[in-house]
């Protein structure tokens, strides 16, 4: 007797029941992760624990691929695969696998990374181990990121019999090959070095004040492959690693953020260096961004119809500096003003008396 139209064979009977047992297994499995991270979340919040909190937040996503990829692996010894799909299936399991682990790699580095964050806080006012830290755990933790992705994919790509046929045929014969690959292959290599590098000498962290092609900006990110500055106005400089390794830049925070600023003053000969020399401490004495640490007043110099005074002020931060000059210029303008108002620079033009012609009464 032959089979009805539309009715399954036994094979293939036994396949679709094997594919809805690992089917099964699949959705018990991520049924048992959403009960386990759902209690995980609550407990991190009613007990406030930073660290639970990391962990549950890195390992969420992970974890919903590999519940499910282990339920199958053990129930494919249970279920009745045809023969004909049980090559497929391992190697697409094989494939999971690889995925599996350098996801679960990469969420045990951000989670090691979350951990040792924890200890330093960037909103305190000195917050220089703390950008150090910063910086050096984003750098690494990308840098390592970088790393398994590329182990992954080569790891995935050698489970194909033709592809690791190629491989061994290219690493026989690596000549030219190999010299194109490394010439394609530079710039990630150079700036995967400059961010090693960047790590552990830190000629930049995270927030640091820094000029760069002759702008003002704070480093807002450090990627695997560039640095994202935050511009004065809110505007974006985008600036590869390699650039913080070869050329100069000035970096305002790099050992502490108090900084010594200028203010120039260019008056008349008849002003009184005394006075202005008096007036500073009392405009600084009132205001809180002035640190108290250097205050100075000195004539640096003397031109044809002014002389150059300059004031030295301190504070704590670049911010509180810049409103610190603004300010100190503004009191001492309207304080030359009102009391010397002949210190102000003038234009003098004197008049010589014409002798009147002989004979003219």
């Amino acid at each position: 007797m032959t089979p009805l139209h539309g009715a399954l064979s036994p094979a293939e009977r036994d396949g679709a029941i094997a594919v809805a047992t690992l089917v099964l297994f699949a959705i018990l499995a991520l049924a048992v992760q959403r009960v386990a991270f759902a209690f995980l979340t609550r407990l991190a919040t009613r007990h406030e624990d930073g660290v639970l909190a990391a962990m549950v937040r890195r390992m969420r996503g992970p974890t919903r691929f590999i519940f499910p990829l282990v339920a199958i692996l053990a129930g494919v010894p249970a279920a009745s695969l045809p023969a004909w799909s049980k090559t497929p299936t391992e190697q697409i399991l094989g494939l999971c696998i690889i995925a599996a682990i350098a996801w679960l790699v990469v969420a045990l580095v951000g989670f090691a990374a979350d951990v040792a964050k924890r200890q330093y806080k960037l909103d305190e006012e000195d917050n220089l181990h703390a950008r150090q830290l910063e910086t050096r755990l984003d750098i690494l933790s990308r840098t390592a990121n970088t790393l398994v992705a590329l182990v992954a994919v080569s790891a995935a790509l050698m489970t194909f019999p033709a592809i690791r046929a190629v491989g061994a045929t290219l690493l026989a014969s690596a000549g030219l090959a190999g010299l194109a690959a490394g010439l394609a292959a530079r710039p990630i290599l150079e700036n995967l070095v400059a961010g090693i590098q960047i790590a552990f000498t830190q000629p930049i962290r995270i927030d640091d004040v820094v000029i760069v092609e002759s702008e003002y900006g704070r480093i807002e990110k450090i990627t695997a492959t560039f640095v994202v500055v935050r511009l004065w106005d809110w505007r974006r400089m985008v600036l590869p690693l390699t650039y913080f390794i070869d050329h100069p830049f000035q970096n305002w925070t790099y050992s502490k953020a108090e900084l010594i600023g200028s203010v120039f003053l260019y008056l008349d000969y008849a002003v009184s260096v005394d006075a202005i020399r008096d007036e500073i401490p009392r405009i600084l004495a009132g205001s809180p961004l002035w640190d108290g640490n250097v205050v100075n007043v000195a004539l640096t110099d003397a031109k044809e119809s002014t002389v150059e005074i300059r004031i030295l002020v301190s504070a704590r931060n670049s911010p509180d500096l810049f409103d610190l000059r603004c300010l100190v210029r503004e009191k001492i303008i309207a304080f030359v003003r009102e009391r010397y108002p002949n210190a102000l620079p003038s234009t003098r033009i004197e008049l010589a008396r014409v002798p009147e012609p002989a004979g003219v009464a």
